[in-house]
Protein backbone atom coordinates (compact mmCIF):
# COMPACT_ATOMS: atom_id res chain seq x y z
CA UNK A 1 0.00 0.00 0.00
CA UNK A 2 1.28 3.41 -0.71
CA UNK A 3 -0.05 6.12 1.30
CA UNK A 4 0.64 10.04 -0.52
CA UNK A 5 -0.30 12.96 0.69
CA UNK A 6 -1.34 15.81 -1.36
CA UNK A 7 -0.42 19.46 -0.56
CA UNK A 8 -0.72 22.66 -2.17
CA UNK A 9 -1.96 26.67 -1.51
CA UNK A 10 -5.80 26.69 -1.01
CA UNK A 11 -7.81 27.19 -4.63
CA UNK A 12 -4.58 26.01 -6.72
CA UNK A 13 -6.86 23.14 -7.81
CA UNK A 14 -5.35 20.46 -5.22
CA UNK A 15 -8.99 18.65 -4.34
CA UNK A 16 -9.52 18.74 -8.23
CA UNK A 17 -6.00 17.12 -9.59
CA UNK A 18 -5.87 15.04 -6.42
CA UNK A 19 -9.75 13.32 -7.09
CA UNK A 20 -8.84 13.13 -10.68
CA UNK A 21 -5.78 10.80 -9.90
CA UNK A 22 -7.88 8.93 -7.67
CA UNK A 23 -10.09 8.28 -10.81
CA UNK A 24 -7.33 7.77 -13.01
CA UNK A 25 -5.74 5.08 -10.93
CA UNK A 26 -8.96 3.37 -10.16
CA UNK A 27 -9.56 3.42 -14.21
CA UNK A 28 -6.60 1.21 -14.35
CA UNK A 29 -7.52 -1.41 -11.93
CA UNK A 30 -5.71 0.32 -8.34
CA UNK A 31 -7.51 0.00 -5.64
CA UNK A 32 -7.72 3.36 -3.54
CA UNK A 33 -9.21 5.31 -0.49
CA UNK A 34 -8.95 9.27 -0.38
CA UNK A 35 -9.34 10.85 3.10
CA UNK A 36 -10.09 14.73 3.12
CA UNK A 37 -8.11 16.53 5.62
CA UNK A 38 -9.80 20.04 4.56
CA UNK A 39 -12.54 21.42 6.78
CA UNK A 40 -14.58 22.15 3.76
CA UNK A 41 -14.77 18.61 3.33
CA UNK A 42 -15.00 18.97 -0.61
CA UNK A 43 -12.28 16.88 -1.23
CA UNK A 44 -14.24 13.77 -2.47
CA UNK A 45 -16.79 15.66 -4.21
CA UNK A 46 -16.14 14.63 -7.67
CA UNK A 47 -15.80 11.55 -6.41
CA UNK A 48 -19.11 10.66 -4.51
CA UNK A 49 -21.06 12.96 -6.98
CA UNK A 50 -21.17 15.46 -4.17
CA UNK A 51 -20.06 16.35 -0.95
CA UNK A 52 -20.69 13.75 1.52
CA UNK A 53 -23.42 14.33 4.20
CA UNK A 54 -21.16 13.14 7.11
CA UNK A 55 -18.07 13.42 8.29
CA UNK A 56 -16.14 11.92 11.20
CA UNK A 57 -16.25 15.03 12.99
CA UNK A 58 -19.95 15.14 12.77
CA UNK A 59 -20.28 11.60 13.77
CA UNK A 60 -18.10 12.15 16.42
CA UNK A 61 -20.25 15.20 17.94
CA UNK A 62 -23.08 13.37 17.77
CA UNK A 63 -21.81 9.80 19.47
CA UNK A 64 -19.21 8.11 21.64
CA UNK A 65 -16.19 6.68 19.40
CA UNK A 66 -16.92 3.03 20.62
CA UNK A 67 -20.82 3.52 19.01
CA UNK A 68 -19.22 4.94 15.85
CA UNK A 69 -18.44 2.07 12.83
CA UNK A 70 -17.13 2.76 9.20
CA UNK A 71 -20.07 2.79 7.36
CA UNK A 72 -20.88 6.18 9.33
CA UNK A 73 -18.70 7.86 7.15
CA UNK A 74 -16.82 5.77 4.46
CA UNK A 75 -18.97 5.70 1.24
CA UNK A 76 -18.04 4.29 -2.35
CA UNK A 77 -17.37 6.52 -5.62
CA UNK A 78 -16.20 6.36 -9.00
CA UNK A 79 -14.88 2.83 -9.55
CA UNK A 80 -15.26 1.26 -6.01
CA UNK A 81 -12.58 4.53 -4.54
CA UNK A 82 -13.72 4.48 -0.79
CA UNK A 83 -13.60 8.28 0.43
CA UNK A 84 -13.49 9.66 3.92
CA UNK A 85 -13.89 13.33 4.83
CA UNK A 86 -12.54 14.51 7.98
CA UNK A 87 -14.41 17.28 8.21
CA UNK A 88 -13.91 20.56 10.93
CA UNK A 89 -15.00 22.13 14.36
CA UNK A 90 -18.27 24.39 14.63
CA UNK A 91 -17.16 27.76 12.71
CA UNK A 92 -15.40 29.63 15.73
CA UNK A 93 -14.78 26.85 17.88
CA UNK A 94 -11.60 24.54 18.16
CA UNK A 95 -8.66 23.86 15.55
CA UNK A 96 -9.57 22.18 12.33
CA UNK A 97 -5.71 20.04 12.62
CA UNK A 98 -6.76 18.41 15.62
CA UNK A 99 -9.44 17.10 13.64
CA UNK A 100 -7.27 15.77 10.70
CA UNK A 101 -5.49 13.56 13.79
CA UNK A 102 -9.02 12.62 15.31
CA UNK A 103 -10.01 11.44 12.26
CA UNK A 104 -6.56 9.13 10.84
CA UNK A 105 -6.97 7.96 14.24
CA UNK A 106 -10.31 6.81 14.04
CA UNK A 107 -9.50 5.06 10.99
CA UNK A 108 -6.73 3.31 11.60
CA UNK A 109 -9.12 2.15 15.03
CA UNK A 110 -11.58 0.89 12.81
CA UNK A 111 -9.23 -0.63 10.34
CA UNK A 112 -9.79 1.45 7.52
CA UNK A 113 -6.87 0.61 6.29
CA UNK A 114 -7.54 -3.02 4.25
CA UNK A 115 -4.97 -4.95 2.91
CA UNK A 116 -6.62 -4.51 -0.50
CA UNK A 117 -6.17 -0.66 -1.06
CA UNK A 118 -3.30 0.14 -3.37
CA UNK A 119 -3.14 3.99 -2.81
CA UNK A 120 -4.18 5.87 0.22
CA UNK A 121 -4.34 9.33 -1.36
CA UNK A 122 -4.56 12.11 1.78
CA UNK A 123 -6.21 15.46 0.28
CA UNK A 124 -4.28 18.31 2.53
CA UNK A 125 -5.11 22.02 2.84
CA UNK A 126 -1.02 23.42 2.22
CA UNK A 127 -1.67 27.33 3.69
CA UNK A 128 -0.06 26.08 6.63
CA UNK A 129 1.99 22.66 7.86
CA UNK A 130 1.40 23.10 11.68
CA UNK A 131 -0.21 20.96 13.80
CA UNK A 132 -3.15 18.62 12.57
CA UNK A 133 -2.31 19.41 8.88
CA UNK A 134 1.66 18.37 9.30
CA UNK A 135 0.01 15.33 10.79
CA UNK A 136 0.57 12.99 7.68
CA UNK A 137 4.46 14.24 7.28
CA UNK A 138 4.60 14.31 11.17
CA UNK A 139 3.26 10.89 12.16
CA UNK A 140 4.76 9.58 8.76
CA UNK A 141 1.30 7.90 7.48
CA UNK A 142 2.19 9.06 3.94
CA UNK A 143 5.44 8.21 2.81
CA UNK A 144 5.30 9.86 -0.38
CA UNK A 145 4.20 13.70 -0.58
CA UNK A 146 3.53 15.61 -4.19
CA UNK A 147 2.53 19.32 -3.81
CA UNK A 148 -0.23 20.98 -6.14
CA UNK A 149 1.33 24.70 -7.55
CA UNK A 150 1.67 26.95 -10.39
CA UNK A 151 3.89 29.81 -11.44
CA UNK A 152 2.19 32.39 -9.48
CA UNK A 153 4.15 33.37 -6.38
CA UNK A 154 2.10 32.91 -3.38
CA UNK A 155 1.67 29.20 -5.30
CA UNK A 156 5.61 28.53 -4.96
CA UNK A 157 5.61 30.77 -1.53
CA UNK A 158 2.79 28.00 -0.30
CA UNK A 159 5.31 25.08 -1.86
CA UNK A 160 8.47 26.44 -0.16
CA UNK A 161 6.69 26.85 2.92
CA UNK A 162 5.64 23.09 2.68
CA UNK A 163 8.86 21.66 1.83
CA UNK A 164 10.15 23.19 5.21
CA UNK A 165 7.73 21.17 7.33
CA UNK A 166 8.67 18.18 4.99
CA UNK A 167 12.59 18.82 5.80
CA UNK A 168 11.63 18.46 9.70
CA UNK A 169 9.79 15.65 9.92
CA UNK A 170 11.83 13.22 6.75
CA UNK A 171 14.68 13.67 9.40
CA UNK A 172 12.96 11.73 11.61
CA UNK A 173 10.45 9.58 9.52
CA UNK A 174 10.28 8.19 6.12
CA UNK A 175 8.65 10.88 4.77
CA UNK A 176 10.28 12.03 1.04
CA UNK A 177 9.25 14.51 -1.24
CA UNK A 178 8.01 12.98 -4.43
CA UNK A 179 7.95 15.71 -7.06
CA UNK A 180 5.49 19.54 -7.95
CA UNK A 181 2.54 18.90 -9.81
CA UNK A 182 2.17 22.04 -11.60
CA UNK A 183 -1.44 22.72 -12.49
CA UNK A 184 -0.82 25.54 -15.21
CA UNK A 185 -2.60 29.15 -14.87
CA UNK A 186 -0.81 30.18 -17.93
CA UNK A 187 1.35 32.70 -16.53
CA UNK A 188 4.75 33.84 -18.67
CA UNK A 189 7.32 30.78 -18.59
CA UNK A 190 5.65 28.63 -16.28
CA UNK A 191 6.99 25.34 -16.97
CA UNK A 192 10.46 26.93 -16.94
CA UNK A 193 9.99 28.50 -13.78
CA UNK A 194 8.73 25.50 -11.45
CA UNK A 195 11.30 23.23 -13.17
CA UNK A 196 13.87 25.33 -12.48
CA UNK A 197 12.10 26.06 -8.82
CA UNK A 198 12.03 22.12 -8.22
CA UNK A 199 15.33 22.06 -9.01
CA UNK A 200 16.57 24.84 -6.39
CA UNK A 201 14.33 22.60 -3.95
CA UNK A 202 16.34 19.32 -4.94
CA UNK A 203 13.36 17.59 -6.30
CA UNK A 204 11.66 17.73 -10.02
CA UNK A 205 8.43 18.42 -11.72
CA UNK A 206 7.06 15.08 -11.96
CA UNK A 207 3.54 16.78 -14.69
CA UNK A 208 2.62 20.02 -15.98
CA UNK A 209 -1.17 19.45 -16.28
CA UNK A 210 -2.52 21.76 -19.04
CA UNK A 211 -5.22 24.48 -18.30
CA UNK A 212 -8.26 23.27 -19.73
CA UNK A 213 -11.69 24.48 -19.05
CA UNK A 214 -13.48 21.35 -19.78
CA UNK A 215 -12.17 20.55 -15.68
CA UNK A 216 -14.76 23.01 -14.37
CA UNK A 217 -17.28 21.26 -17.05
CA UNK A 218 -16.78 17.97 -15.35
CA UNK A 219 -16.82 19.64 -11.67
CA UNK A 220 -20.25 21.41 -12.55
CA UNK A 221 -21.45 17.82 -13.10
CA UNK A 222 -19.97 16.90 -9.91
CA UNK A 223 -17.57 14.49 -11.80
CA UNK A 224 -14.04 14.14 -12.47
CA UNK A 225 -12.77 14.71 -16.01
CA UNK A 226 -11.56 10.91 -16.12
CA UNK A 227 -15.62 10.06 -15.26
CA UNK A 228 -17.51 12.64 -16.97
CA UNK A 229 -15.38 13.48 -20.56
CA UNK A 230 -12.82 9.85 -20.71
CA UNK A 231 -12.41 10.78 -24.06
CA UNK A 232 -10.70 14.26 -24.31
CA UNK A 233 -6.84 15.12 -24.20
CA UNK A 234 -7.50 16.69 -20.60
CA UNK A 235 -8.19 12.89 -19.17
CA UNK A 236 -5.09 11.74 -21.12
CA UNK A 237 -3.00 14.26 -19.29
CA UNK A 238 -4.87 13.17 -15.94
CA UNK A 239 -3.91 9.26 -16.76
CA UNK A 240 -0.60 10.60 -18.06
CA UNK A 241 0.06 12.30 -14.29
CA UNK A 242 -1.22 8.81 -12.55
CA UNK A 243 1.52 6.34 -14.88
CA UNK A 244 4.11 9.17 -13.54
CA UNK A 245 3.29 8.93 -10.00
CA UNK A 246 2.67 5.00 -10.51
CA UNK A 247 6.44 5.14 -11.62
CA UNK A 248 7.87 7.32 -10.32
CA UNK A 249 11.52 6.40 -8.15
CA UNK A 250 12.71 9.79 -7.39
CA UNK A 251 11.74 10.78 -3.77
CA UNK A 252 13.79 13.23 -1.58
CA UNK A 253 14.51 15.76 1.45
CA UNK A 254 13.76 19.14 0.13
CA UNK A 255 15.76 22.16 0.10
CA UNK A 256 13.74 25.04 0.87
CA UNK A 257 14.98 28.46 -0.17
CA UNK A 258 14.71 32.04 0.99
CA UNK A 259 12.11 34.08 0.26
CA UNK A 260 14.84 36.47 -2.00
CA UNK A 261 15.89 33.44 -4.01
CA UNK A 262 12.21 32.89 -4.80
CA UNK A 263 11.44 36.61 -5.27
CA UNK A 264 14.78 37.02 -7.89
CA UNK A 265 13.61 33.57 -9.53
CA UNK A 266 10.06 34.78 -10.05
CA UNK A 267 11.20 38.29 -11.88
CA UNK A 268 14.41 36.21 -13.79
CA UNK A 269 10.39 34.60 -15.59
CA UNK A 270 8.72 37.41 -15.53
CA UNK A 271 10.73 40.02 -17.87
Amino acid sequence: MRQIAIYGKGGIGKSTTTQNLAAALAEKGRKLMIIGCDPKADSTRLILGGIPRTTVLDVLREREEEDVSLSDFLSAGFRGIKAVEAGGPEPGVGCAGRGIITAINMLEKLDAYTPDLDYVLYDVLGDVVCGGFAMPIREGKAEEIYIVCSGEMMSLYAANNICKGIQRYAESGKTKLGGLICNSRMVDNERQLVEEFAKALNTRLIYFLPRDNDVQRAELQRKTVIEALPDIPQADEYRNLAEAIENNNHFSVPTPISIDTLEELMIKYSL
